[in-house]
């Protein structure tokens, strides 16, 4: 089929984009819709500028759209974004959140488009194993739980980071797939990319129950990066 994947740049819907290639699916467009407000419960937000660079990645057109002053308008941004692509269904990355599934299902059912959530219901510490074994590479750029500090913020998740929050669900009740919102992250390489994403600069900030990574300088770089790349700083 010819799908059109719902894309933050973030881990879940990367990694769902990357199973339905796999299933042999075509899927030209990555579709982001631009929030007015940060704490949108539907679409992730941090990092959206850094979008048009994977796209390049990945060989995808990217069509963005801007959001407007409340959910209703989000919505509405991406039922005028969808309906004028030639698609037969819509992917998201979707998981765990029954708000965000059925508000973007009901865009879908709208319009006569099939909607795939391959990540739907999975085990969530089943589903980061199968994000780092599929060679997805990717890193914090937003915390928001007890026992994510500073110090995660441009961290990569990899298999030492799994087991570390592995280690913080036991002691604070954390969600490893941070699907309770307690962290957001940034896809920097996959298979599907042609280059790495490189993070050249970033600056962080922190209150008192949230940080952020902000990328101010990022480029497309070459497999070398990739392999010898380093925490952003």
């Amino acid at each position: 089929m010819r799908l059109a994947s719902l894309f933050s740049g973030g881990k879940d819907s990367m990694m769902a984009l990357w199973l339905m290639e796999q299933q042999g699916h075509r899927l030209p467009y990555l579709v982001n819709i631009v929030p007015s407000r940060s704490d949108s419960w539907v679409f992730h937000t941090p990092n959206l500028h850094l979008l048009p660079l994977i796209a390049e990645s990945m060989g995808k057109e990217l069509v963005q759209a801007e959001g407007g002053e409340d959910e209703a308008h989000d919505l509405a941004a991406l039922k005028e974004t969808l309906s004028s692509l030639d698609v037969d269904g819509v992917v998201t990355g979707a998981v765990a959140s029954d708000y965000q599934w059925d508000r973007v299902n009901r865009v879908c059912e709208h319009l006569g488009l099939k909607t795939f959530s391959p990540l739907w219901r999975k085990g969530q510490a089943l589903l980061m194993d199968e994000i780092l074994d599929a060679g997805i590479d990717c890193c914090v750029v937003a915390v928001m739980a007890e026992g994510l500090d500073e110090g995660w913020l441009g961290r990569r998740i990899d298999a030492e980071a799994l087991e570390e929050l592995d280690r913080l669900a036991v002691r604070h009740g954390i969600n490893v797939a941070g699907e309770g919102g307690e962290y957001e992250s940034l896809v920097l390489d996959s298979p599907l990319h042609s280059r790495p994403l490189v993070v050249a600069a970033a600056e962080r900030s922190m209150g008192r129950d949230s940080g952020f990574l902000k990328v101010t300088g990022a480029h497309l770089g070459s497999r070398k990066d990739s392999m010898n790349s380093r925490r952003p700083t």
